[in-house]
Parts: C-alpha cells; structure tokens; sequence
C-alpha cells in the first residue's frame, strides 16, 4: 500500500493519472476558505483540469479552514502534501479516479490568522474563494438583511481583535492591499444561495462600512463578486471509500471525494484581476448567472428537501433507494413540473424537461451512495432559501401550493424526532432544539411548526397554504410518508 504524497506520486499505478505538470513551479493565486468535499470536487477539480494541460499555473490554491473541525483537514492535506483522490461514478458503475494536485498549501485560521490575511494581502492572490455553507453568510432570513447583531460579525468589529470569521480575515487583508497600493481583488463565492455573489457583496460591504466608511468605498471600487451556480452532488466521505481507494487504487488517502460524474458550474465573468481560463476546463462564462442558479436551487436543492424527509420518515437511508421506488420518482417530477418550473424565467441552451428527468437520474445514481441524513441536515438554512420562495411566487399567483406544503410538513414529521418504525433520527441543524419542540406540539397544536415566522414568513397566515399543510400533516400522522407520496404521485 503507497501512502499518498507528493514523494510517492510516481510510484503509483501507471493507469492512475496524476498531476503531470510540475507543483513545485506552481503559484498561488486564489486563496480558498471552506476545503470540504465539493471544493475538492469541483472548483479545485477544473484548476487541475487546467494546469493538466499547463495552463494556470499561476493559480493554485491555498485552501483555509475557519472551524474547528477544520484541524483534521489540516493534519490530512499536511500528511498528504495537499494531494487527494477524486473518484467520480456514474450511474452505470463506470469509474474515473485521478489525484487532483490543485491545492499547494492549507492554513488552518485559529492557529495563525496573520499567515492567512497576509496570504490575501499578497500581490499574487487576486481571488478569494468561499463555500462556507448556507448558513455561512450572517444572513437574516426575515428580512433578507445582513445580520449586524451576530456575536460573531461584532466581534471581529471590537478595535484590536484578531480576526477569527472569513468577514474579518479578507476586510483586514483588503485594508493592507489598499494600504500597500495594491489593486483588489475578486471574491467568489460557491454556495448554493440565490445570487451569492450579491450576498457576498453584502456582507462585506456592511463589515466594511462599520470598520471604516472609506475602506467600503474602496472595496465597491476595487472588489467585484460574481454570482455562480455550482452543481455536483459530492456525499461526505465514508471508511467505506476509503477503503476502496486502498483495495482499487493501491492508494492509502486519509480523504479521498467521491462524486457523481456529472458536473456544472455557470459563473458570472466579473473579476477584477482575471481569472484562469475556465471556460477551456468546461465552465460556462455568462453574462447573468441567475435563470441557471433558480434551475439549480428550486428543481435540484429543493428537490432533495422535497425527497428527504418522507424518504427518511419511510425506512430509506440512500439516495437512490428513494429514487428507484417509482412513487417517489413520480412525486418528485410533479413537484418540479407543477410548482418549481413554473417560477423560473427561460434558460439559455437548456430543456428544462429533459433536465428534470435527468435530475432523477442522477438522484438514482447508486453507485454515489449519497445519504438521506446529508440532504436532511441544516433544513432550517436550505428551506427558507430554496423552497419557501417558490411557496411564495405560486401562493402570489394563484397556483398550487401542495407540494411545497407537503414538503415542510414532512419536516415537521421528521422533526419530530422518531421515523415510522419508532427509531430515533439524529436531527442535524443549527435551530436543532426549538425546530424539534415547535415540532413536538403539534399533534395538540397542528400550526405550531409553521409559526417559526423566521422560517416561514406569513405562511401560517395564509389560507390556502394552511388547508393544504394540514392535508399534508394528518396524512403523514396517519397513514404515512408513503402514502402522502403515493397520493402526490397520482
């Protein structure tokens, strides 16, 4: 067995690719906060993809982690010389595996923040990149304004503070580059929120602007944020993968990404210092990101909400298990072709219905394994972002709201805290206590759930919503996840 690392790269097997292009002569020019799985998979991947055939290579990636999990990350990409496996399976079984060579160093934030921001502050680093997670971006979800009441946000605010956020670290390192006349750079954000980059810009500037008015004006002038639509379904890494990677591959990789096959990424082309050609590794390079990004979160995101909970609820625990019972396929095609599509604006070069069904391809893919829990966690970050905004357009226009209903009264089901068979459910998410007690009541009280206003709005005020919730709940009490999607399926 070869341990993985830059010393053993030409002792692996000769069918395995490796990076071919030289990592000492590499340098790095976009500095990344939030190296998990998809970054590995995806923006990380078209890097390589590039300096494969010598180009970038003024770009590499210097990966940052903010939390404190992020220190097994770091033992990992030390040990490893920042190389990794990247698997990618198809639904036909078929594998490709490559080592992705791309990332050229990783900094783990609460052990040295200084070498970060000066990291930013370098004149070579001329994008920041970011996937820090929904919830990441101090976001109210109301009033859809920065939240300038986060412990976090002012701490980093209090005159002397070391700066422990991603907000703090690149407004500090912004400030040196103005100070040292230095040019700005561009900050790209890769989560699955509607318009990130214009989420992004927002946070920063109001950080900004509350440190220093003048700094803020520099930044609107010198710091652009181009929006994206990231798409690669990339589950957690388990032991079983890793040890495929050793029985397959000859390969010891503490943390190797398997993902699907299929990849997309639409990025805005708005950056203040150029970029590496992208568009030559498969991105496509768009004027206005956002038909794509709607397409994305609203048929793709709010699918796996729309699949998760019932799936959950039923005894399903993969993916694909979910997606192979014809019932559920069924209900997930009329939710997408009854109440998403009908809030989305045309989309350049792609047909959406062909895309819905390849959604339930890929969501049927067995050979990625991708978990129920995974698509279950955070709900309270995906659902206010993801589905109640197509509730709301359908409720606006007269529409049908019965499956965007049916949906968040499967969450309350499942946040109840125990599936059909009375086992208990591990429940995932920030708003974890008051999800679960507003959850709890009701039984006694059947609107208690949809009165969290900050998840919902004004939903519980709406009638039309509220009958077909209720619908919803009483069959999930009674029969089950089953049969309200049997009966959605019809």
């Amino acid at each position: 067995m070869t341990q993985l690392s830059a010393s053993t790269l030409a002792s692996l097997a000769p069918a395995l690719p490796v990076p071919a292009y030289d990592r000492s002569a590499l340098a790095v020019g976009i500095v990344h906060f939030g190296v998990g799985g998809f970054h590995r998979a995806h923006q990380a991947m078209y890097l390589d993809r590039l300096m494969s055939r010598g180009q970038a290579l003024d770009w590499a990636v210097c990966g940052v982690g903010v939390l404190p999990d992020d220190v097994a990350m770091k033992q990992v990409m030390d040990h490893q010389d920042c190389l990794y496996t990247l698997v990618e399976k198809a639904p036909d079984g078929s594998r490709n595996a490559r080592v992705i060579g791309s990332i050229l160093e990783y900094l783990f934030a609460p052990d040295d923040p200084e070498a970060v921001i000066e990291t930013i502050a370098a004149p070579d680093v001329r994008i920041v990149s970011m996937t820090v997670t929904e919830g990441g971006y101090l976001i109210d979800p109301v009033t859809g304004q920065v939240d300038t009441g986060n412990p976090a946000f002012n701490a980093d605010l209090v005159p002397g503070a070391v700066p422990a956020t991603v907000f703090g670290m690149v407004t500090e390192a912004l400030a040196r580059r103005r100070d040292r006349g230095l040019p700005g750079l561009t900050v790209m954000s890769c989560d699955n929120i509607q318009g990130n980059g214009d989420t992004a810009r927002a946070v920063f500037s109001a950080f900004a602007e509350r440190r220093n008015a003048a700094l803020a004006e520099w930044i609107a002038d010198n710091v652009t944020f181009p929006n994206s639509m990231v798409d690669r379904i990339t589950p957690a890494t388990t032991d079983a993968d890793r040890a495929e990677v050793s029985a397959e591959l000859g390969i010891e990789d503490a943390w190797p990404v398997v993902c699907e096959d299929f990849e997309q990424w639409v990025l805005e082309d708005s950056f203040a210092q150029g970029r590496p050609a992208w568009e030559e590794a498969g991105v496509q390079l768009v004027d206005d990101v956002e038909p794509y990004e709607l397409m994305k979160l609203r048929l793709l995101n709010a699918s796996h909400q729309a699949l998760c909970y019932p799936g959950f609820l039923a005894g399903y625990r993969l993916v694909h298990d979910v997606c192979q019972d014809p019932a559920f396929a069924r209900y997930l095609l009329a939710y997408m072709e009854q109440e998403a599509t009908p809030t989305l604006r045309p989309v350049p070069g792609v047909d959406l219905d062909v895309y819905r069904h390849k959604l339930i391809s890929r969501f049927s893919n067995a050979a990625v394994r991708d978990t129920v829990a995974r698509l279950c966690a955070e709900s309270s970050d995906r659902i206010p972002k993801w589905l109640v905004p197509v509730i709301r357009e359908n409720l606006a226009a007269g529409r049908s709201v019965r499956y965007g209903a049916a949906i968040i009264a499967a969450w309350a089901r499942y946040a109840e805290g125990t599936d059909e068979a009375g086992q208990s459910i591990d429940v995932v998410d920030r708003l974890r206590a008051r999800v679960m007690t507003a959850a709890s009541q009701t039984r006694e009280d059947p609107l208690a759930f949809l009165r969290q206003r900050d998840l919902f709005l004004d939903l519980a005020d709406d009638a039309a919503f509220v009958d077909a919730y209720l619908d919803a709940l009483g069959v999930l009490h009674g029969p089950g996840a089953k049969a309200l999607v049997a009966e959605l399926a019809a």
